[in-house]
């Protein structure tokens, strides 16, 4: 970790919802708070590849105030388990495959990014690909949640 900010790669599938809106909440709640981040997102499928964000997540995020970064979707590699300290996916599935895929010396730390909500009303963030903006919305909102949580714990870590 000397010698470079410390990493948070949040992970869905196609890394074109769930996962880049996770990046824009971060990246709004960490505006002037002087944290050194390292802040991307990445899927664990290449179908996305290439491609942007859904238009219903893009609406949503704006609608809510998040500048969503210019960015294409994008699948993990194997040199996030280096360059991320903790990678973060939307569901245990998508953790229990990025733990098949870690190199077995990374460090980085595999957590489903809703551990850091407080009283959570489910364990995964469900992929609103498959639905219409309430989906999206309710995606978003689970995000905020689990990303307000995790802020706690980013500032507890990182001003030690």
């Amino acid at each position: 970790m000397i010698g470079r900010p410390y990493g948070v790669l949040f992970v869905c599938t196609g890394n074109i919802c769930r996962s880049p809106m996770a990046e824009a909440v971060l990246l709004h709640r960490l505006d002037g708070r002087g944290l050194a981040l390292r802040v991307d997102s990445a899927g664990t499928s290449a179908e996305e590849e290439g491609n942007p964000l859904d238009r219903r997540a893009r609406i949503v995020a704006e609608r809510r105030g998040y500048a969503i970064p210019d960015r294409r979707a994008r699948p993990i590699r194997r040199e996030d388990f280096v360059t991320f300290d903790l990678i973060l996916p939307a569901t245990r599935a998508h953790a229990r495959h990025l733990l098949r895929l870690r190199p077995h010396r990374s460090r980085a730390e595999v957590r489903p990014l809703m551990e850091f909500a407080e009283n959570p009303p489910c364990i995964d963030i469900p992929d609103p690909w498959y639905g219409d903006l309430p989906d999206y919305e309710y995606a978003l909102d689970l995000i905020e949640q689990a990303v307000d949580g995790l802020m706690i714990e980013l500032e507890r870590r990182l001003r030690q």
